[in-house]
């Protein structure tokens, strides 16, 4: 049976296939030893060199990369009514390594790197599915400090561009038989993208960023939010923050229709529609002494009659977490920020295929969740849950005829990487999975040797078929 790798990059075309090959044993080995240096995952000089001569191939390009794996995500999104697509930016931060060539500027404007902007499908349930789209660039240094010019560019001569175009790309990439629903942090809270031509089966959702005139309103947008119904409360549990542990909340929704108006800065703004919009108001009751209230104000195309409405809306937000825990992933798992590549080229080639693997992860880590009791057989080969079976159990003989459930097998490989499985942990995260599998990579090595497998024997490789 070939392995998952393959499966994922079957129809990668780099018209040589060789290429194709080193990329699927990349892939495969990067995503057994996720945290490992590229010599240490490759485990040998040849297959490292080979890494590294790929990614300064002239004739693989990024886009070739990912494309076989967004051909799979769309594969694995037609079995869905209904998706997610988040979408978030974050940043390649090389300047650590100042031999990497062809760099622009970050955020912080003495810092040097790559933006990345990306498209992550996900079940309405929170499984990742992969990719969309993603758009790498570099900024020129010689605009460094002219934020000021802003204003006078149109939306596709800046960088806020990049919401619009993976939108545009998400709805040109999936049937009109699915219902899409777009999700997306204020910095993605534009005008043009509510007013951008829409399918009716795709939706938007944005936190608000900007107080925006309204409609036949006294008020601006957040007043006039303040002052709409409230349709009911909602006790949850608001996830560990940065700066605030996990705690329960009761939250107040509010909820209405208001007519969003164009900027007011905006060239023949007078001849510029009048974009309506749900308005979902979210705001912690009576929160803890000396805690800020978390608020939230959504904007959605979806319809918002109920309290159930809303709710769903707030749900499907919160999802958006995701796509953090996906950079997270590409960034410390992976750990592409240290790669020491000579060319920004390279760099966005390595990043493309550490991509892939990031997905792996974050998809083995709430796959696991969601469907506990899939057999492990779907992400393991024989030899390996039998290799992590008796490591756990510290047995000389699993019983073959009787591989455990999924999530049972994701917790042992968590337990490889540190997880204790208190009462109280909870469910596994995507780090002490990383750090397992590793582990499990080099047990399965010995196993392997203990047992005098051949390469024909092994149907499959790490993290199986799924």
């Amino acid at each position: 049976m070939p392995s998952w790798a393959t499966q994922e990059l079957q129809t990668a075309n780099f018209r040589d296939a060789r290429l194709t090959k080193r990329l699927i044993r990349m892939v495969e080995d990067f995503a057994a030893q996720p945290t490992a240096s590229v010599p240490q995952a490759c485990g040998s000089w040849a297959a490292t060199k080979a890494a590294y001569n790929f990614w300064d191939s002239d004739r693989v390009t990024p886009t070739a990369i990912r494309a076989a794996h967004t051909d799979r995500t769309q594969t694995r999104i037609a079995s869905h009514a209904t998706i997610l697509v988040i979408q978030d930016t974050t940043e390649i931060d090389v300047t650590d390594h100042p031999a990497t060539q062809d760099v622009g500027y970050l955020d912080h404007p003495k810092r040097r790197g790559l933006k990345v902007h990306s498209a992550l499908a996900a079940t309405i349930d929170g499984v990742p599915l992969g990719l969309l789209h993603q758009a790498v660039w570099r900024r020129d240094p010689a605009q460094v400090g002219k934020k000021h010019t802003r204003s006078q560019r149109t939306t596709a001569e800046k960088e806020s561009q990049r919401w619009l175009t993976a939108f545009q790309v998400t709805q040109a990439a999936l049937p009109q038989t699915t219902q899409v629903i777009t999700i997306a942090d204020r910095e993605a809270d534009l005008y043009d993208l509510f007013a951008a031509p829409r399918l009716a089966t795709h939706q938007l959702l944005i936190r608000a960023a900007y107080n925006r005139t309204v409609q036949h309103a006294a008020h601006r947008l957040w007043e006039a939010s303040h002052q709409s119904p409230v349709l009911g409360t909602l006790t949850t549990t608001l996830p560990r923050g940065d700066d605030r542990p996990a705690r329960s909340a009761t939250l107040q929704i509010r909820a209405t229709t208001l007519g969003i108006q164009p900027p007011q800065n905006r060239t023949a703004r007078a001849n510029l529609a009048t974009i309506p919009l749900q308005v979902v108001l979210v705001t912690e009751v009576a929160p803890p002494a000396g805690v800020k209230a978390v608020e939230w104000l959504l904007m959605t195309t979806l319809p918002v009659d109920t309290l159930e409405d809303a709710i769903q809306v707030i749900d499907w937000y919160r999802l958006r977490w995701l796509i953090e825990r996906y950079h997270y992933v590409l960034k410390s798992g992976c750990q592409v920020e240290k790669l020491q590549l000579e060319t920004a080229a390279a760099l966005e080639r390595a990043l493309a295929t550490y991509c892939i693997v990031a997905w792996r992860l974050l998809w083995l880590t709430y796959e696991a969740r969601q469907r506990p009791d899939a057999p492990c057989t779907e992400v393991l080969a024989p030899h390996e849950w039998q290799a992590l079976y008796c490591t756990i159990h510290r047995t000389p003989s699993a019983p073959i005829d009787a591989p455990p459930p999924l999530s049972q097998a994701v917790r042992w490989i968590a337990q490889l990487g540190g997880l204790l499985g208190r009462r109280g942990d909870g469910e596994p995260g995507v780090k002490v999975i990383w750090r397992g599998l590793r582990r499990l990579d080099d047990i399965v090595a010995t196993w392997v040797l203990l047992h005098g497998l051949e390469p024909r024997q092994l149907d499959t490789s790490l993290m199986g078929n799924g």
